[in-house]
């Protein structure tokens, strides 16, 4: 069984953040988790999220909105890629929820359209967009993760056969 499977089986309680962790957070810069957010959105397009179906998302700006951890994602699609952005406009759509429920999504342990209609989770702007997003997330065939592969000591050999032979 992987990682993910396990996961999903362990069906994630119900949580919130405490609220001084959203207000904290709200105070860093959003940069750091935002290029997090762009770099996985980045190695993952092309290979498990199709380019050609994301297209309408070019030079749109998407606001991730984490309401009980303080973060407020902005990014944007270019033709080289997902990259964070930096702007006082309006978002062209804005999807909200809490990062429990962002986490069940991510797992598949709870359907979009179920949260979107118990209101936990919201999306704002242009709906054919959000659609667009939803329908992409929900097409994906999410690749397995084995918990073998993440232990230090196989990470480690992995760097080392990628840095070539010791030039001791």
């Amino acid at each position: 069984m992987d990682l993910i499977e396990s996961l999903r089986k362990a069906n994630i309680p119900q949580f919130e953040l405490p609220r001084f962790i959203g207000g904290i957070n709200a105070r860093l810069p959003q940069l750091p988790p935002t290029l997090g957010l762009t770099t996985a959105l980045n190695l993952a397009l092309d290979r498990i999220l199709p380019r050609e179906t994301l297209e309408p998302l070019t030079g749109k700006l998407v606001c991730l909105r984490v309401t009980d951890g303080g973060l407020t994602l902005l990014f944007t699609l270019t033709p080289k890629g997902f990259r964070p952005a930096v702007s006082t406009t309006k978002p062209d759509l804005t999807i909200s929820a809490r990062t429990r429920d962002f986490i069940a999504l991510a797992l598949r342990e709870e359907d979009p359209d179920t949260l979107f209609f118990n209101r936990r989770l919201i999306m704002e702007g242009d709906t054919d967009l959000g659609l667009l997003v939803k329908n992409t997330l929900d097409a994906v065939d999410w690749p397995r993760l084995e918990p073998e592969a993440l232990h230090p000591f196989r990470l480690l050999a992995k760097i080392r056969l990628r840095l070539g032979p010791s030039s001791r």
